[in-house]
């Protein structure tokens, strides 16, 4: 038995070693959790759309490199996806595009004004943890 126990707790208790250890462990757990979501953020960001080159000789290549809205280039932040015409619609003169399920409004200075070469509706959204964003948004000929 140690004289702390014999006391009934009177006396002051030894320091113990491993508080030190105790905290220089939960200050590498909180480092290695932060490089963690640094990491996750990262492999989102570098996600490539066309990472073996299959779309590099498409004729319509320069044209989506060169598409740009009110809020800059198209294809710089976001990845362009078509959309089927069931799931955008213009309303009380703005669009609105449905992606996840949800209803987005497009902001007027993200719609593309350059005629669609491609024929259908696409558009270029940003996913943060604040939601999401359109980037792009070229309508359709709903045909």
């Amino acid at each position: 038995m140690s004289d702390w126990i014999d006391s009934g707790g009177r006396l002051a208790r030894p320091r113990i070693a491993n508080g030190t250890w105790a905290r220089r462990a939960g200050r590498v757990m909180v480092s290695l959790g932060l490089m963690m979501l640094v990491l996750a953020a990262a492999v989102q960001i570098a996600r490539a759309r066309d990472p073996d080159g299959r779309y590099a000789n498409s004729p319509l290549k320069e044209w989506f490199d060169g598409l740009r809205s009110g809020k800059g280039p198209c294809c710089s932040d976001a990845d362009g996806s078509a959309v089927s015409d069931v799931d955008w619609e213009s309303k009380d003169g703005h669009y609105r595009v449905r992606l996840d399920g949800a209803w987005v409004d497009v902001p007027d200075e993200a719609v593309v004004t350059e005629p669609n070469r491609v024929g259908r509706a696409m558009v270029w959204p940003i996913k943060s943890y604040m939601g999401v964003t359109i980037r792009c948004f070229m309508p359709g000929s709903m045909t």
